[in-house]
């Protein structure tokens, strides 16, 4: 256990907030999002990592936010229950928020911590049961449930989960959608590409990749995950390049993100002989940059909740393509923002890419309808407030307590 900033005064109720890692990840920006983002003296916050935290835990501002490994060992790691009893009797919080199936079992403690309120959210399914069908998982949930005060969903997609096929008490549900930064992102769609001078200062790309004038960049953001799928865009470029070969002097291709999958996502830029259309940029600090450098924000994934990184496309003026899964037809509406495929179907991908690759007015058109949409619906403070307004219900605070 390894505290990384300074113990926690005792002031305004704790929030205890359990995660698998604090690495980079939409579930993690999500919990950094709103605990910088909570009124100071309204709550406070400790972050419990089953595993350990990363480099991105130093995007936390908050002040007074500890943050907690248990280095939990690969399986059944009993001790690691030992340890976070440990670690929960000293903070004493208030409030326990546990996130996605990894951390769901350590509600368990609820049994010997009555009297702290208790709340989990669903970010997303796991890789093992993308389409929800598990009967284990479904069973844990509902048995964990008389423990657990309230669900948080970040689309209704998973709510409806939650309440239909996993048997949960509607009321315990709660829906709330992530946020955007809107000051962090500039739309980029007057000229109808990406914007060139941000591309010709963009860090670390390779010599020569924008030299083409007029060159058409798709790319996506994301963990290097098999759940995120980024194969199904490199196969796809494939055959866009093997259908009309003079695309490969005009077609660019950036993968923002690492992760497992690295590797194997490179030899297979290699085996489809990709390698001077398509620019792996790793994990990134200046993801509004390299959006800017877009014409096409792609997200092929195998399930999603509700995607940040959609979000942050749409909030650069980016039409947005994307799997029918999980939340993403919830932010992207067909023909209007952007295009829907289904999962791991190359040759549909491939054809909604040279749609927009072909059509940069259309490409405008969406990117703004998409603005709109995000600028309209999708703000960080709406989505505090709403999880802020869940805590103060069940500890019976006012919503102007603190």
């Amino acid at each position: 256990m390894k505290p990384k900033q300074q113990p926690l005064k005792a002031e305004a109720p704790l929030v205890a907030h359990i995660i698998y890692a604090l690495g980079t990840g939409g579930l993690e920006n999500g919990l950094v999002n709103i605990i910088n983002r909570c009124p100071p003296g309204r709550y406070r916050h400790a972050i419990i990592c089953l595993t350990r935290s990363e480099e991105f835990a130093s995007r936390i501002t908050a002040p007074g936010v500890e943050v907690i490994e248990l280095d939990k060992r690969p399986g059944h790691d009993w001790g690691m229950y030992w340890r976070l009893w440990r670690v929960l009797r000293r903070l004493s919080p208030a409030i326990v928020h546990t996130r996605n199936l990894a951390a769901l079992e350590t509600q368990a403690l609820g049994v010997v911590m009555p009297r702290c309120k208790r709340v989990h959210g669903e970010h997303g399914r796991d890789i093992n049961d993308i389409d929800g069908s598990n009967v284990k998982y479904r069973w844990l949930r509902r048995g964990l449930s008389p423990m657990i005060h309230r669900f948080i969903a970040v689309s209704r997609d998973l709510a409806e989960w939650l309440k239909g096929p996993v048997g949960l008490p509607p009321a315990k549900v709660v829906q709330i959608y992530n946020g955007v930064a809107h000051d962090r992102f500039s739309p980029q769609r007057k000229a109808g590409t990406g914007n060139p001078r941000v591309r010709s200062e963009a860090r670390g790309i390779p010599e020569g990749f924008f030299t083409v004038p007029g060159c058409r960049v798709v790319g996506t953001v994301g963990r290097l995950a098999a759940v995120k799928d980024q194969g199904s865009l490199l196969r796809a470029l494939a055959a866009i390049v093997q259908a009309e070969p003079a695309q490969r002097e005009m077609l660019r291709c950036i993968l923002v993100g690492d992760g497992p999958e690295r590797a194997s996502l490179q030899s297979l830029v290699e085996e489809l002989a990709l390698g001077d259309c398509v620019w792996m940029a790793g994990d990134r600090d200046d993801i509004p940059n390299l959006l800017a450098c877009m014409d096409v924000f792609v997200l092929p994934s195998l399930g999603e909740g509700v995607s940040n990184t959609v979000l942050e496309a749409m909030a650069t003026g980016l039409p947005v393509v994307a799997t029918r899964v999980g939340g993403n037809p919830e932010l992207v509406t067909e023909g209007d923002t952007g295009l829907l495929v289904p999962v791991s179907d190359i040759a549909a991908l491939a054809r909604a890419l040279q749609r927009l690759i072909d059509d940069p007015a259309l490409c405008i058109r969406m990117g703004n309808a998409g603005l709109e949409r995000v600028q309209r619906d999708f703000d960080w403070q709406r989505t505090v407030a709403a999880y802020l307004q869940v805590y103060d219900v069940l500890l019976g605070r006012t919503s102007s307590a603190g």
